[in-house]
């Protein structure tokens, strides 16, 4: 046995998860290894006729208030801190009887499915694990000469590793099993943290914040070919979308696919399924198109319509599960993912002719007024903010104009607000009859939006070998005020007859002044849509 070999003589197991738990334990004791354990583990562990022996005849204290109580205590957690080439450790552990403890196996109470499944406020405290993360804690910190395992995904890895050992493990794997538990117990406690957020009134942002959560997949890179990534689910009730979607075939989602489906899914929810078809093709997660419609084939013609070029190559979300109609159409250009809340039998055959084609069925549609937080990471920090939950239909739209919107104007102001909240600043959207005919997303000029959105326009036009441009007769849509006429003047120079916009700008007054000159309605909402 080389210097960095720990050999393990005696496992402490209790899990909640049992998931390959005889198995793991018939394995040990076939390797000499004595066995401990608690509660539910040890019924388990005796009902399949191993010897085990109860944490309890260690710590000669029996399981109290409801198993609260039963590992905090000298036996268990001298056994696990005690450093085995220390001498006055040692002699503390011959002098309380204490047996050292070289394998810790344990998962945690299910905290994080009890508060996805809804359940009250007493259950969910219930499930808060305390001896659980202490042991993890004080094993991880001993990994010098013990090994623990919070994983079920694990247990092969250090059966395989004793055998290759000889009954013990190596440094690196201790050290590596520990990494993981300090990560597992800072995921549980976020999530527990993160939770109780949510019931406490307070005043102001909260002193610290926590972020954890368990690995949904390893991706070959990140945006680029040399940035290592990976996608991470985080507790709670988790939101319709990439995170909840069932992949039913295609390639694995990269990193790219992961953000323009997410922003692809949360622009189409914006549209009731209920109230209309919509689909929304998003590249580099701005719309390039998005669109109503009587049915999903309709809606996505529309859509594809606005930039087809821009399309090609791009995320595809519906609003309602993809029938074979409009399948057969999407499928006739190059799409990297479609995701929809469900797909018809047919559609999914459709779809499957194309083998490279990710189809994501998400199981319902992100709820656009729900309450939450976005997180984003810069230098020595983190950006936490709600999400942006303001939805048109529940704005007051204030006339500042000598002339109200008719009727069908205001419909495509409101359709049109709703795209422009995910389009990236400074964000300009024409529409016309439900449907984008032009986008000008993410330039450090609102005038320059303007003009790439009415550009578009006029290339619809001309791809349709119309006299007039797409923009002559839609409507405008900006996320955020005007700062000045111009961005306001190139809209009605490009035909757009109608204004939807927050206000709040020191020159509103011009602005208003020069929509009355140009014969245009134009509502303020109040509430402005920033997308970085």
């Amino acid at each position: 046995m080389s210097h960095d070999q720990v050999r393990v003589a005696r496992a402490l197991l209790s899990v909640s998860d049992k998931t390959g738990l005889v198995d793991f334990a018939r394995a040990l004791h076939a390797r000499g290894i004595e066995l401990v354990s608690t509660g539910g583990t040890h019924r388990a562990l005796s009902e399949a006729g191993l010897p085990v022996r109860e944490v309890a005849d260690l710590t000669g204290f029996p399981e109290m208030m409801d198993g609260r109580v039963k590992t905090l205590h000298p036996a268990v957690h001298g056994g696990l801190l005690a450093i085995r080439d220390n001498p006055e450790h040692q002699a503390a552990l011959a002098a309380h009887g204490i047996g050292a403890i070289d394998l810790l196996v344990v998962n945690l109470y299910p905290f994080e499915a009890t508060i996805a499944a809804g359940k009250s406020y007493d259950d969910c405290v219930e499930n808060i694990d305390i001896g659980g993360p202490a042991m993890i804690r004080a094993a991880a910190k001993n990994h010098g000469d013990v090994a623990v395992v919070t994983d079920v995904s694990d247990y092969a890895t250090v059966l395989a590793a004793l055998e290759a050992g000889n009954g013990a493990l190596s440094t690196n794997l201790r050290r590596g099993l520990a990494q993981k538990a300090y990560a597992r117990t800072a995921a549980y406690d976020a999530a527990i943290a993160n939770w109780l957020s949510r019931h406490v009134e307070a005043e102001g942002p909260a002193p610290f914040r926590a972020v954890g959560g368990s690995l949904g997949q390893g991706l070959r890179y990140g945006e680029n070919p040399h940035q290592i990534a990976a996608f991470y689910r985080t507790p709670g009730t988790p939101r319709a979308g990439v995170a909840t979607a069932r992949q039913l075939q295609g390639k694995e989602l990269s990193f790219n696919n992961f953000n323009d489906t997410d922003a692809a899914y949360e622009c189409v929810a914006e549209f009731d399924p209920a109230r209309t078809a919509a689909v929304a093709i998003i590249k580099h997660a701005n719309p390039c198109g998005v669109a109503e419609g009587a049915s999903l084939l309709e809606a996505y013609e529309r859509a594809l319509s606005c930039d087809p070029t821009s399309a090609f190559g791009g995320i595809v979300a519906l609003n309602r599960p993809l029938d074979a109609e409009a399948a057969r159409k999407i499928v006739e250009i190059f799409t990297e993912v479609i995701i929809a809340p469900d797909a018809s039998e047919e559609a999914r055959a459709i779809v499957g002719a194309k083998k490279n084609l990710r189809l994501l069925l998400a199981g319902g549609l992100p709820d656009p007024r729900e309450a939450g937080e976005t997180v984003r990471t810069l230098s020595g920090g983190l950006l936490i903010q709600g999400r942006d939950n303001a939805v048109v239909d529940d704005m007051p739209l204030n006339v500042v104009t000598k002339r109200q919107p008719s009727e069908a104007e205001y419909a495509d102001l409101r359709f049109a607000y709703r795209v422009a909240k995910h389009v990236k600043s400074n964000a300009i959207v024409y529409a016309r009859d439900g449907a984008t005919v032009g986008i000008g997303a993410g330039q450090m000029s609102r005038v320059d939006s303007s003009r790439i959105a009415a550009w578009k326009a006029q290339e619809g036009a001309d791809r349709l070998g119309l006299p007039e441009s797409l923009a002559k007769g839609a409507v405008v849509a900006s996320d955020a005020f005007f700062p000045f006429a111009d961005g306001l003047m190139a809209a009605a120079e490009a035909g757009a007859t109608a204004v939807i916009q927050p206000g709040g700008s020191m020159r509103d007054a011009e602005v208003i002044a020069a929509a009355d000159a140009a014969g245009l309605a134009m509502v303020f909402t109040g509430f402005r849509h920033f997308r970085h």
